[in-house]
């Protein structure tokens, strides 16, 4: 039976239409739960609106880009929202789809939140946990992403920009004897990237840290505006590379917004600019 001409057009239209990837799935950090999460690990997450609580299953959500634009660089972005909350909406999936469309690797952090009420959970035990699990976990399988091992880097803002750079400071070499292999590889990030984080009085400078990117607004409060140019100021003393933008006109949470065009806007491309100019892209 022959099909008629409507329905070839029908069939060479559907065709012609742009093929939307599916939405990436989570990947557990640690499939039979997280250590001190164990027995609520079958508890879903809380969404409201593009805000995330409730996370005791910790995970990396990845975005993987296609072969012919893949560079092997790639990116874990931790979401901020004060500890209390994942703000993945200006600081999270966004992002990561604009990453992968520039060939870059991005992968969604979901770490367990400290300050959410009722919550059991510390900011230097389980949420680090959650950072330098996450770290191992995209090294370890870096030749299965196509990602190269000496490119993956981390990105945090706001409470996600103090893990990044807790990640920075104080990374774990790995544990040769563990028997998860996981855990037997190295946490540091090999860059990475400081976008108006808390608790820059806290940020401390080491001879032999990876190279930082920071953008932060004149207008956010002293400890962001003032307190990361005197970090940058600290990096520098010791030998870090390090690149700082203060916008004039920005404030706090500007994050990513597809489609925004003040100049606080485009610090996602300054931060190409830099991946590429300090030889990571």
């Amino acid at each position: 039976m022959h099909s008629s001409p409507f329905v070839l057009l029908v069939v060479l239209a559907a065709l012609a239409l742009p093929q939307v990837q599916a939405e990436p799935a989570p990947l557990p950090l640690w499939p039979e739960g997280a250590p001190g999460s164990e027995a609520r690990q079958d508890e879903p997450e809380q969404i409201e609106g593009t805000n995330i609580t409730n996370v005791h299953d910790p995970s990396i959500t990845p975005y993987l880009p296609e072969p012919g634009k893949a560079t092997g660089t790639s990116v874990i972005v931790c979401p901020g929202g004060g500890h209390a909350k994942l703000c993945v909406g200006h600081e999270g999936y966004a992002l990561c789809e604009w990453f992968r469309e520039q060939g870059i690797a991005a992968f969604l952090l979901k770490y367990r939140l400290s300050r959410e009420e009722g919550s059991n959970y510390s900011l230097e035990g389980h949420a680090m946990d959650d950072t330098h699990r996450a770290l191992r976990l995209v090294r370890s399988r870096a030749a299965e992403w196509g990602l190269k091992p000496d490119r993956i880097g981390i990105l945090g803002f706001s409470a996600g920009g103090e893990l990044a750079a807790y990640a920075a400071m104080d990374p774990c070499p790995g544990d040769p004897e563990a028997k998860d292999p996981i855990d037997r590889l190295p946490s540091r990030p090999d860059f990475h990237a400081l976008i108006y984080p808390g608790k820059s009085g806290t940020f401390v400078a080491k001879p032999g840290m990876s190279p930082v990117f920071i953008a932060c607004g004149y207008s956010d409060r002293a400890d962001i505006a003032e307190g990361m140019a005197t970090v940058y100021l600290n990096y520098k003393k010791v030998g870090v590379k390090a690149e700082l933008h203060i916008y004039a006109n920005a404030g706090h949470g500007f994050g990513y917004r597809p489609g925004a065009t003040t100049p606080a806007a485009k610090w996602v491309e300054r931060f190409r600019e830099w991946l590429a100019d300090s030889g990571l892209l």
